[in-house]
């Protein structure tokens, strides 16, 4: 999808602006020699920006507009090293609450909804990111946070909530909860907006229907705004994102070169109208792809498709490259286990060990499950994992992320 004459208009802008501020990306483009862009194919020309230069510019080298216009920062965690810290100014805020409000008005929640927003606040995006879009919207917020699910389900009930905001782990923690306490008759929810970690199909299956309701898969991340710019609709695959705020290309992650719209690959962000902290060609290692064709919806809207992992989730096992999504989706296609699972990847004895732990109830043989499993990974992805079937409930939950791929390996 080539870059339209508006959107390099506003990419001109603010490369004008890095270049005032001195920024990293600005010392990029002088080091380039590009000062403006003349043409869409002078924008491929631009060098990318990565989370590594992010977290060289810690604290503030971000800041591109004055510090009188900065009004709040927010942080990615910092568990895989320095955070970055992101600024924004009081229109950032705006556009990011005016990019939200659009994602609740495209999943069809009004200013007569009730959201209950159950992710993190503080330095994180999450939870003011899903607030302010309520506010915007007009809607009334229950801004409880993380955690006390006891509370959750107390206030879900008494306050009415229509909306549940929550990472898609949260959400099934709560969605088991009320099926546990007899209380779905109590529920009012109509909608779930999920963000924060990419979950299966059969999770959202499970979710929806042990609810009772919608669910949207919402899209951000901290360096560009937060959760926000994109957002599935009720008519078709995939999720539109704002491109009058966002320019997204999809790059081959080896080659860097743009791939035709349809086939997969790294999506790869400008901002074009963000002051505080403006990103241009920023590498977010998430795995899209363009659709081209017009949504059924209606919208006017571009897509991306489904994230369907990262090119950093990539595990080598045996000498083979294997993504987390592979094992997902051939555990998909077993009605007899439930939506979570957990891979352990080990070295013991000279060699590389993938354990695999499933969920299943008590009327399923769990040996003969575990054999069939082990079968299937083995034609599909080339070696046998050991599999362990357990009881539903036994894997761990969590009330923000669960981690589901875990490399022993280095510890």
């Amino acid at each position: 999808m080539q870059i339209t004459e508006k959107q390099l208009e506003l990419v001109n802008s603010r490369i004008a602006a890095l270049e005032k501020a001195g920024s990293f990306y600005g010392k990029k483009l002088q080091a380039a020699g590009i000062s403006k862009l003349e043409s869409p194919e002078d924008f491929k020309k631009l060098p990318f920006s990565e989370k590594s230069d992010l977290r060289e510019a810690y604290p503030l080298g971000l800041m591109t507009a004055p510090e009188e216009e900065i009004v709040r920062i927010h942080s990615s965690s910092g568990t895989t090293g320095t955070p970055v810290i992101i600024p924004y100014t009081a229109k950032d805020v705006d556009d990011w609450a005016i990019m939200f409000a659009r994602c609740y008005e495209t999943a069809g929640i009004t200013n007569m909804d009730r959201i209950q927003i159950t992710p993190g606040y503080g330095l994180w995006t999450a939870g003011i990111g899903f607030q302010n879009g309520a506010e915007k919207l007009g809607a009334m917020v229950i801004p409880m946070g993380p955690g006390n699910t006891d509370k959750q389900l107390q206030m879900m009930q008494d306050m009415e909530s229509t909306v549940i905001c929550a990472t898609s782990s949260y959400a099934l923690l709560l969605a088991e909860e009320i099926q546990k306490r007899g209380i779905r008759d109590k529920i009012k929810l109509k909608k779930g907006v999920i963000g924060s970690e990419r979950w299966s199909q059969k999770m959202r299956d499970r979710i929806s229907t042990e609810l009772g309701i919608e669910l949207y898969d919402i899209y951000g991340l901290t360096e560009i705004y937060g959760p926000g710019i994109g957002i599935n609709c009720p008519g078709g695959e995939g999720m539109h994102y704002w491109d009058d705020f966002l320019y997204l290309e999809i790059i081959d992650p080896v080659t860097g070169e743009n791939v035709p719209d349809g086939e997969y690959g790294e999506i790869v962000i400008t901002t074009l109208v963000k002051e505080g902290a403006p990103l241009i060609r920023y590498r977010t290692h998430d795995l899209s792809r363009i659709i081209p064709e017009k949504c059924s919806c209606g919208r006017c809207y571009p897509r991306i498709d489904t994230i369907m992992g990262r090119t950093d989730d990539m595990m080598k096992i045996k000498g083979v490259n294997v993504f987390p999504s592979q094992i997902e989706e051939i555990l998909g296609s077993f009605k007899e286990i439930s939506s979570e699972y957990q891979i352990r990847i080990s070295h013991l004895e000279g060699k590389d060990t993938m354990r695999i732990y499933v969920e299943t109830t008590g009327e399923y043989d769990f040996a003969e499950v575990a054999e069939r499993i082990a079968a299937k990974v083995k034609s599909r992805i080339g070696f046998t994992p050991i599999v362990k079937v357990v009881e539903v409930g036994v894997l761990p939950r969590s009330e923000k992320k669960t981690a589901r791929v875990i490399d022993e390996r280095y510890d």
